[in-house]
């Protein structure tokens, strides 16, 4: 009999709790030794074939779920608009009650027993209301239009682009009565898909005439443009939430059967690939259980296909304001987490600070003052073991090389930096530490023991004001300029640079950072490359600081005018999946 040794070429691991589960445990097998049980971990993302329309038809609306969906309208070629309307159980269509107007290129939103139709060829205003049975009138679209998107429900819906006689960015909000104008989509386009609600909408492809990748986000009054899709195309469907979209099917320059899932700031492509490649097809329920129905090939086809990913929630990238600064400050420094954050020096507008500031998560409270108060200096540690060098000092105003060492409670004098300045950046731990740059754009970086400061190799760029994350002999530089560089404990290696200059940013391992720009865009650093986040700080200027991960991090402080504002950062993330026991005799 085959072993499993002889398939993985690793044998069975023997463990007491079960791994992390996620992308990187796919395909292993252990032993859980706490549960006598043998698990493995198998990624599902794969379409499977369901049952069949009762009638083929493609350019149709969609709305509901995998097990509850609703598909409406739509075109044969023979024919022509179909008003027909059918309801999808997991396993059959039946046929519900017909459309009041027949037509093609509409969109819906909805559930199966309460469904919205909107728009159509040619360019239609008409507005339906589905209750499970039967179809009645509702208010007409200001502006009539065809290949449109939609979202939401039947009494909080929502339409965006389209075209009429050209393509078009208007959205529309309907309110179960009537429609009212809502915010521009950034790129006018036709054949775009949506997912998501009225007000946490996302609208993906098209063709504006050439087919897009542009995905855009609405917030309930405005669209922003976000992360693109890998695949270009249109006449594509869309399920899910805004956090948590799939795209299917459509056409680039031929039919595609592409699959790929949106987690709240970036576009993934699926494993799997819908079995049939169409366009014009329709779309319901969510990333991890959707549906794809109808569509055309050469012709129309009936084909209905499920898609199902154990990966099965998603959450947004988010900032969102945390417990404000006792004292408001810009040019400061910190230490620490998301949780367990530090905030010291700084100035206030009027004078320069020595009061550091301890969070907790929620709130700050007063810490030890320093022994020199000053601003734009460095820092980096934990909460009780934090590390201040360098910045300006009073009396009278100079660039210093004063280093100092929190404990918790107090300050105390530690080695004087090699180099005297201020803006420069630091990373790594109290007692090895990694300090480099500065104004006016230097290129030196030092070293820290716990007691005295080396000097290290130079920089390849010359930076003031930036951003670092991981060790003394892992370290991250970044921004001032959108050049980055890790160090190796000796020496100082170019790579891939931000799509942003920079004004701050951490991180605790030199493959993981956060990173913002002046204008508040946010980027994350992967170990290879950046990407942008699709969300920004709300407060930005270029002089806050932060600490933390790429998961969770803490930005505090700016100006002008000198702020006691407080963000938090939660990172986007898909939730794994549950390992699976194996059956064994």
């Amino acid at each position: 009999m085959t072993e499993y040794s002889g398939i993985r070429g690793t044998r069975v691991k023997y463990l007491s709790s079960d791994p992390t589960l996620n992308t990187s445990t796919e395909g292993q097998v252990w032993y859980n030794s706490t549960t006598g049980t043998l698990k493995s971990l198998v990624e599902i993302k794969a379409w499977s074939s369901g049952g069949s329309m009762n009638t083929a038809r493609f350019a149709l609306g969609g709305a509901g779920t995998q097990t509850a969906g609703l598909g409406f309208g739509g075109y044969i070629i023979s024919t022509g608009d179909k008003n027909s309307t059918e309801e999808y159980s997991s396993f059959s269509w039946s046929n519900g009650g017909n459309l009041g107007t027949a037509r093609r290129s509409l969109s819906g939103c909805g559930t199966q027993t309460a469904g919205l139709a909107f728009g159509g060829f040619s360019a239609l205003t008409a507005t339906e209301e589905y209750g499970g049975t039967s179809w009645t009138g509702g208010g007409a679209l200001s502006t009539g239009r065809r290949n449109l998107g939609g979202a939401g429900t039947q009494t909080a819906g929502l339409a965006f682009g389209g075209q009429t006689t050209t393509f078009v960015a208007n959205t529309e909000e309907y309110d179960g009565s009537s429609w009212t104008a809502g915010g521009a989509l950034n790129t006018a386009r036709s054949g775009i898909a949506g997912a998501g609600t009225q007000t946490e909408a996302l609208g993906f492809g098209g063709y504006t005439p050439t087919n897009t990748a542009a995905t855009e986000e609405y917030n309930g009054s405005s669209w922003t443009s976000v992360n693109s899709m890998n695949t270009a195309r249109k006449y594509l469907a869309g399920a899910g939430t805004q956090a948590d979209a799939l795209a299917f099917g459509g056409i680039t320059t031929a039919n595609t059967n592409v699959t790929e899932e949106y987690g709240g700031t970036n576009w993934a492509s699926s494993p799997a690939s819908l079995s049939t490649a169409r366009r014009r097809l329709g779309g319901a329920g969510t990333r991890a259980a959707g549906v794809g129905f109808g569509g055309e090939t050469t012709t129309q086809v009936a084909v209905t296909e499920e898609y199902n990913s154990n990966f099965n929630t998603g959450t947004r990238a988010t900032w969102s304001a945390g417990g404000v600064l006792n004292t408001a400050r810009y040019a400061l420094a910190g230490a620490g987490t998301q949780t367990a954050g530090l905030a010291f020096g700084g100035y206030s507008g009027t004078a320069m600070v020595a009061t550091a500031e301890e969070y907790n998560g929620s709130s700050w409270t007063n810490g030890g003052a320093m022994g020199t108060g000053r601003y734009r200096l460095a820092g980096n540690g934990t909460q009780t073991s934090a590390l201040a060098t360098r910045g300006f000092a009073p009396s009278p105003v100079n660039q210093t090389n004063i280093t100092e060492e929190y404990n918790g409670s107090s300050w105390t004098g530690g080695g004087n930096n090699a180099v005297s300045g201020s803006s420069s950046c630091s990373t790594g731990t109290q007692t090895a530490g990694l300090n480099w740059g500065g104004s006016p754009n230097l290129t030196s970086s030092q070293e820290y023991n716990g007691s005295s400061w080396t000097a290290g190799n130079t920089l390849n760029t010359g930076r003031s004001g930036s951003g670092g994350a991981g060790t003394q002999t892992a370290g991250l530089a970044f921004g001032s300029t959108t050049d980055t560089e890790t160090y190796n404990g000796t020496s100082w290696t170019s790579v891939n640079s931000l799509s942003n200059s920079a004004a701050a940013g951490n991180g605790a391992l030199q493959t993981a950072a956060i990173a913002i720009a002046p204008s508040g865009a946010t980027e994350t650093w992967d170990g290879t490359n950046w990407t942008s986040a699709g969300v920004s700080v709300a407060v930005p200027t270029d002089s806050f600081f932060v600490v933390g991960t790429t998961s969770l991090a803490l930005k505090f402080g700016d100006n002008p005018p000198s702020t006691n504002s407080t963000e938090e950062w939660v990172a986007s993330t898909l939730a794994g999946p549950t390992a699976s026991t194996l059956t064994t005799s």
